[in-house]
């Protein structure tokens, strides 16, 4: 595994992104708590869930192009999935056709991706 070129960089990107989306994930929960709406609260409990994950990724010693490509993944995949559910709450449309099915799936990818580094990293420690 080797060391991500812009990985100071991609990290601080990170740790600001996992801000954003813990506070986002906060005002829709509270929005939907005052509101109503499951689009709300399904699209807060998603961003709060995968703030962890960012945070973590963010703070790695030394990232790899494959957690990097993963943390990329799960960061562009919750805009998406909560995003248009933000808007299909508030605006009653959607931020673009299957714009919530697309983010979907780059989640699991971006899950996947983490999995795949985790494997990768097995390896790495096997190595005598």
């Amino acid at each position: 595994m080797t060391a991500a070129p812009t990985a100071p960089r991609t990290s601080a990107f990170l740790l600001v992104l996992s801000g954003l989306y813990g506070a986002a994930g906060v005002a829709a929960m509270a929005a939907a708590t005052h509101m109503g709406g499951d689009n709300l609260r399904i699209a807060g409990t998603f961003l709060l869930f995968h703030t962890g994950p960012l945070l973590a990724l963010g703070t790695l010693a030394q990232p790899t192009r494959l957690s990097l490509l993963a943390s990329l993944a799960l960061a562009l995949g919750v805009a998406l999935f909560s995003g248009d559910l933000i808007v299909r709450s508030l605006a009653s449309t959607p931020l673009f056709p299957m714009a919530a099915p697309i983010g979907g799936m780059i989640l699991i990818l971006g899950w996947l991706l983490i999995a795949a580094f985790g494997v990768a990293k097995l390896s790495t420690l096997r190595k005598p």
